[in-house]
């Protein structure tokens, strides 16, 4: 693979068009360029409303793939892949998930978190490198973030999870990219021109953290990561995530925290457990056959023969 000149077609992307709005921002002030970028800024859950269809899609995929053992992997370059690295490092202490079954990726590696490594990003065949590193499979899904649309890091990404089978989709601000070409999926909210001109970290990184949470919360709600909306996949491995499992058991019981507590020691801090042993009068390992049977979803695992809640 070879990457491409980065002056091809930019002035043609809407992310790197002239903003009228802010053509003179820096004659304004300071209460003037919040009210100007919280006006730009209120226009982008409209263009993720345009991409409902599409996201909603990939929810689908991601969920299917993962509840099969696969995984979700974002893969970005600057901007877009520090918000991939921060959506997937966020899953282990909201759902429980094991640390594997969402991965970000990021070009430059770990210390380009902190530290720019832009030239990376023009290097497709390091893309490849790196997912050959996690050993990507054809049950994953790799979700390709840039904002451009053109990077080459991301598509190189995209080109080689297709070509072992993995499930590849593409999100960018930009419509008709060369990351649609190399996608089975493609989510594009259109966030139009930066307050600042070229500057993606702004309305079109919102965009992309906005569309990532909705992936991994909508994927983590269908693997029964949640009960209504509470996050009950909880396991109490710290004074914090005690006090929660305490108050959830207890508001799904019916009994008080202190008792929600020592329920818990008996389930070995396993909220959903707990829920079901108390609910459904049966001892701890019975809680977790039943878990079993119905897929780890807590709302079915509380239905009784009639299909009742219990």
């Amino acid at each position: 693979m070879t990457s491409k000149p980065r002056s091809v077609l930019i002035s043609n992307l809407t992310t790197e068009t002239v903003n009228p709005a802010s053509a003179k921002i820096d004659t304004l002030s300071p209460a003037e360029i919040v009210r100007l970028m919280n006006a730009e800024d209120a226009t982008i859950p409209q263009a993720i409303a345009r991409e409902t269809e599409s996201i909603a899609n990939a929810i689908t995929v991601i969920t299917e793939r993962v509840s099969n053992g696969g995984r979700l992997i974002y893969i970005g370059a600057g901007t877009s892949g520090r918000l991939g690295v921060l959506d997937a490092s966020e899953c282990p202490p909201t759902f429980s998930t094991p640390p594997e079954m969402v991965v970000g990726l990021i070009a430059g590696g770990d210390s380009a978190l902190r530290k720019s490594a832009e030239g990376v990003e023009d290097h497709p065949e390091i893309a490849v490198e790196d997912l050959k590193t996690i050993e990507l499979a054809n049950t994953d899904v790799v979700v390709g973030i840039a904002s451009s649309g053109r990077t080459p890091y991301v598509i190189g990404a995209l080109n080689y999870a297709r070509s072992v089978g993995a499930f590849a989709i593409g999100l960018a601000c930009n419509e008709g990219s060369a990351l649609s070409k190399v996608a089975d999926l493609m989510i594009t909210p259109i966030v139009g021109p930066e307050i600042i001109t070229g500057s993606t970290r702004m309305k079109a990184g919102t965009a992309t953290k906005m569309v990532l949470n909705m992936l991994t919360t909508g994927t983590m709600v269908q693997l029964g990561k949640t009960y209504g909306n509470l996050m009950v996949d909880l396991r109490a491995t710290n004074t914090k995530l005690v006090a929660r499992s305490c108050r959830l058991v207890a508001l799904l019981t019916g009994i008080t925290e202190s008792q929600a507590k020592e329920e818990l020691e008996k389930c070995d801090g396993e909220l959903k457990t707990t829920v079901v042993m108390i609910r459904r009068r049966v001892a701890p390992d019975a809680a977790r056959g039943i878990l079993n049977d119905c897929g780890n979803q807590l709302r079915l695992a509380l239905q009784n023969a009639d299909g009742e809640i219990s």
